[in-house]
């Protein structure tokens, strides 16, 4: 195993050497065996990492200019230099400096706080510099590297580790043929840790697998999103008239896997690198892509993502796929724009949020919600988040698909959303009209009502002053924010007060204070505009469609100003 680990080392040098990369600290592998990481499972702390867009750079060299991608050359007079552990607001990509000093304060501060892992691709650097094309032997060799530190940091204690392809892992960027390829081929080696042995056949087909997480209770879906991403021409884009298109095959396996951890009474979350937004998606997998979250409403828990480095969330809406034309593509072509506008973005989903019906008329059956997190490579600041869940509460027993255990409306179809639509033309061969089977939704549902795994809320945390810092004064992660309510942060204050440590120990807090700023650690504080501005009860459907009609209406402008420095993270689009 040692000279293993050498060859993989200087394998790794060698491409770098090839291309004439400066020296660097080199990225670090594991020094540890790995042949039996896996230890037993140990009591579940109801909380889960999110980490997105990694992006390490071999050629990174600190002091260069950010206009030669952070490799090279000086910067103009007045303008920042590449520094030790990244340069932040630039297109430039992650020394490895920035990469091995997350994994080792995840390792020392976080590893004994959390369940799983959800990794949402992206381990590459980007193809930004003509005179340093990308190869696809130096995207495996990164790729590689960064599996063994999740291995090492979270496989060998018996953490779940759940990555996705993304966009920047295959050559060339964003193009994927249909599978089995050699991308797939790769990758069931790179991730032999983390695909379960009983899903390599479909994994070597397509890239994606599911993964439970919590045996029977509990599982991660991690989908393949170049197969639905517009932007791949290598594939047909989910049309009706194609099943052997990958993107069909592969919503075909989702909706059996959703079948099945529905029938054995189990939640799920579905994960991936490209957000399933009609921005993103083809219009027909983007179809496809709703029309199962919905029918499924009460068996997905959330929907988390990464891909665009800019963090908000944004709504699956039935109604939207009603209209002709899906109203977030009326501007043209908003993928171009929000290249090279990213304030786009944000006045889009404003627009959007304020489209949201008022409570007595907003029907929940008909959302999803999708989160986006901001990336670890500094576009804005280096980030990951801390979902919390409920470990406690009764299970929740689905019905038969199709039965509405509430009063009220009887169960719809995507054919029944579509409507006149079906009528035309245009339409009658699409998705949206050849959708028949029921939804199933339910008030009681964890996804709508905090129960038995519901996810509470996350924590943000950044990490600023990366300018500034050097080998010797490394910068610090810190809070930026939460979603949950000051007061849910210290659930069992009166334990506290009565000094009944033992009642205390029985309650896990949904974020340890110790990772708390010194401002939210005393149980009597109760309000926090810097760090709690959203004060979300859970992470619920309808927590998330009540904070959109806040940033909808036009009266919420501070509300609305906080949401815009989170998802720029106080950059100039801030």
């Amino acid at each position: 195993m040692l000279q293993l680990r050498i060859l993989q080392l200087v394998l790794l040098s060698l491409v770098c050497g090839v291309l004439g990369i400066p020296a660097q600290a080199p990225l670090v592998i594991p020094q540890g065996g790995i042949d039996d990481l896996t230890k037993p499972r140990r009591k579940l702390q109801g909380r889960f990492l999110h980490i997105t867009d990694m992006h390490p750079d071999p050629h990174y060299r600190v002091g260069s200019s950010a206009k030669k991608a952070c490799h090279r050359g000086k910067p103009k007079e007045g303008k920042a230099a590449a520094g030790f552990y990244g340069l932040s607001y630039s297109d430039c990509d992650s020394p490895y400096s920035l990469t091995n000093y997350t994994f080792e304060y995840l390792e020392r501060e976080w590893v004994d706080d959390i369940d799983f892992v959800i990794w949402t691709g992206d381990s590459a650097r980007h193809d930004n510099d003509r005179r340093r094309p990308r190869t696809t032997a130096e995207i495996y060799a990164l790729n590689r590297a960064m599996a063994k530190r999740m291995e090492e940091v979270f496989v060998r204690r018996g953490i779940p580790v759940v990555p996705s392809i993304g966009n920047n892992d295959v050559w060339p960027h964003n193009i994927m043929m249909p599978g089995p390829n050699s991308i797939t081929s790769e990758f069931s080696s790179i991730w032999r840790s983390f695909v379960p042995f009983p899903a390599y056949q479909v994994f070597q087909r397509g890239g994606y697998f599911s993964v439970e997480v919590i045996p029977n209770s509990v599982a991660v879906i991690s989908l393949n999103t170049m197969y639905f991403y517009d932007s791949n021409t290598a594939v047909g884009g989910c049309e009706h008239s194609d099943p052997q298109d990958p993107g069909n095959l592969e919503l075909d396996w989702l909706e059996v896997q959703l079948r099945l951890f529905r029938d054995r009474k189990m939640q799920v979350w579905l994960s991936g690198h490209v957000p399933p937004s009609s921005r993103n998606y083809f219009p027909e997998c983007h179809v496809r892509y709703v029309e199962l979250s919905l029918r499924y409403q009460d068996t997905i828990l959330g929907h988390v993502y990464g891909h665009m480095n800019m963090d908000h969330f944004f709504l699956l809406d039935a109604q939207a796929l009603s209209r002709r034309h899906n109203a977030s593509l009326t501007s043209g072509n908003e993928a171009t724009v929000l290249k090279h506008n990213k304030k786009e973005l944000y006045r889009l989903l404003l627009q959007e949020f304020g489209d949201v019906p008022k409570a007595e008329n907003l029907d929940h059956d008909n959302y999803g919600v999708v989160n986006v997190a901001p990336s670890l490579v500094p576009t804005y600041l280096p980030s990951f988040r801390i979902f919390a869940y409920n470990t406690t509460g009764e299970l929740y027993e689905p019905g038969q698909l199709g039965e509405d255990e509430q009063p009220g409306p009887a169960t719809r179809s995507m054919r029944d959303i579509a409507g006149p639509l079906c009528h035309d033309p245009e339409y009658q061969n699409t998705w949206r009209c050849q959708l028949t089977q029921p939804w199933h939704s339910n008030p009681k549902s964890p996804s709508r009502t905090n129960a038995l795994w519901t996810p509470l809320g996350f924590a943000q945390y950044y990490l600023p002053g990366l300018d500034g810092a050097t080998e010797e004064d490394s910068p610090k992660f810190k809070l930026e924010y939460l979603t949950f309510p000051v007061h849910a942060l210290h659930p069992h204050a009166e334990a506290e007060e009565a000094e009944n440590a033992t009642l205390a120990r029985k309650f896990a807090y949904p974020i340890p204070k110790r990772h708390l700023p010194r401002s939210l650690r005393n149980s009597t504080v109760t309000k926090s505009k810097k760090y709690a501005p959203y004060g979300l009860a859970d992470l619920t459907i309808p927590s998330w469609t009540r904070l959109a009609r806040r940033l909808g209406r036009k009266k919420g402008k501070t509300l609305r100003q906080r949401f815009k420095e989170f998802m720029y993270m106080g950059g100039g689009e801030a």
